[in-house]
């Protein structure tokens, strides 16, 4: 008789784009998408990230807003403009204003989480979004 999976040794084969430039919070949040069966990738710039972007055409892109070489809403905007199928986006933050926000919205952001947030936040958003 076949054994049953445990829940950790499903994989979803849905793929994660991670991109935020504090090792803690990437960590974090790449263990806990992991677990949940996801592949997730990493960069820790803006650059980076788009470059990624265009290698692994993540179905979701975590994105945080202040990074090096190239901030959140610059990724935002060219995934946006140069994209046929848009990527699902789910920025994260720890900027208080409501600016920013309307912004990340003005650009068709999938979701706007500000740090610091209990992961079942993001968790429960990656699933909405992707499944």
């Amino acid at each position: 008789m076949a054994e049953v999976p445990s829940q950790s040794q499903i994989t979803t084969g849905k793929r994660i784009l991670l991109v935020d430039d504090d090792p803690e919070i990437v960590e974090t949040i790449r263990i806990a998408l992991e677990a949940k069966g996801y592949q997730v990738f990493v960069a820790r710039d803006g650059n980076q990230g788009l470059a990624l972007a265009d290698r692994e055409n993540p179905d979701l892109i975590v994105l945080d807003i202040m990074m090096p070489k190239r901030s959140g809403f610059l990724v935002l905007e060219r995934l946006r403009r140069t994209r046929p199928v848009p990527i699902r986006v789910i920025m994260i933050t720890a900027n208080e204003g409501a600016r920013h926000k309307a912004y990340a919205e003005m650009l068709g952001v999938d979701d706007y989480i500000r740090k610091p947030f209990p992961m079942d936040r993001l968790l429960e958003s990656v699933q909405r979004l992707i499944g």
